[in-house]
């Protein structure tokens, strides 16, 4: 699929031809993009597919965008939803990794264009490693040949001479999907198949308050992305509750703001429930977003507005041609 789309978009690369046939397909709502982290990670011992571009390349993406589109920082998003007709484009960050502050967001100032940051506020109070970080660094750097997970894995898997990142990739999608009474076991197994225990806390990582006041003095908006960052849906309605305002808590505390904009970790299709979007309401936010692709529109459910993800083996012309025709190019998962 991946393939198709940047064939298809290199053929769209001629002068005139993608504005040409954007133009002809007018579309409403707001195609909203998110990004985790800038700059270069094909040296991280961490989870390396959170890179969603290099500074270069996200300098040029900015510069597109400024030039094509109507940014709108996402307070805005209720008004650019009920335009019938408009190129309306939101640029989104999840989590709150340290380079959003010293690469991303110059870049946003030097185009002066607005973005929203949602944080997890437990990284930024207790400078955790997150479990997708520690699972990549734990598979990425093991000696052992094969690890054993067939509990949670339908067969070992091999890693003498395997893709590292595939392996990362598949063991990540096994703890997703697991409920929150085996996510510790789980972390348990790898560290033993592994024989790497995951560190606690990390220097380095994340943001921290100072920065993100500045960011929003600047007039970039912060939303939540609960606490710890677990998949919602898997926890207890009571926990849930825990995630959800305690990051309002620590917003309100630290920046003054109430949490009007909630980002769902992971943001599948099924990452939060009925309970979820209760306790949001109850929170008092107004829009939340997932993460499984498409464009937010008027007919969306504004507690299900949709996020489309670049990652950093997007290439100009595809970047391009899923801005200016994100009806073909950014279709949802499984749709």
């Amino acid at each position: 699929m991946k393939m198709k789309r940047e064939i298809a978009a290199r053929c769209l690369a001629a002068p005139g031809l993608r504005s040409a046939l954007s133009t002809a397909l007018p579309r409403a709502g707001v195609l909203v993009l998110n990004y985790h982290r800038v700059g270069d990670g094909t040296r991280s011992r961490y989870d390396r597919a959170l890179w969603s571009a290099t500074a270069e390349g996200f300098d040029d993406q900015v510069g597109f965008l400024k030039a094509n589109c109507d940014v709108v920082g996402l307070d805005e998003i209720g008004d650019a939803l009920r335009q019938r007709r408009g190129r309306h484009v939101a640029i989104t960050f999840d989590d709150g990794y340290l380079d959003n502050h010293e690469i991303a967001f110059p870049v946003l100032r030097r185009h002066g264009v607005p973005a929203t940051f949602f944080i997890a506020t437990g990284f930024i109070d207790r400078r955790l490693l997150p479990w997708w970080d520690a699972i990549a660094m734990q598979v990425r750097e093991t000696t052992r040949e094969r690890l054993d997970l067939r509990e949670w894995m339908p067969a070992p898997l091999v890693l003498e001479h395997g893709d590292r990142e595939a392996a990362i990739g598949r063991v990540l999608a096994a703890y997703k999907s697991l409920p929150i009474d085996q996510a510790t076991r789980f972390r348990e197994r790898l560290a033993e198949q592994t024989g790497i225990e995951a560190p606690e806390v990390v220097e380095g990582h994340w943001m921290d308050w100072d920065m993100i006041r500045g960011m929003a003095a600047a007039g970039m908006t912060i939303g939540g992305h609960t606490v710890s960052h677990p998949v919602l849906s898997s926890l207890p309605v009571d926990v849930q509750r825990e995630e959800i305002a305690g990051c309002a808590a620590r917003l309100r505390e630290e920046l003054g703001i109430a949490m009007s904009h909630f980002a769902y970790p992971v943001g599948s299709r099924g990452s939060a429930n009925a309970d979820t979007r209760r306790l949001l309401r109850e929170a008092g936010v107004r829009y939340a977003y997932s993460f499984y692709g498409g464009i937010a529109t008027a007919a969306s459910t504004r507690l299900d507005l949709q996020r489309t993800a670049i990652a950093n083996g997007i290439d100009r012309n595809l970047f391009r041609a899923m801005v200016q025709l994100p009806q073909v190019f950014c279709r949802p998962a499984g749709a």
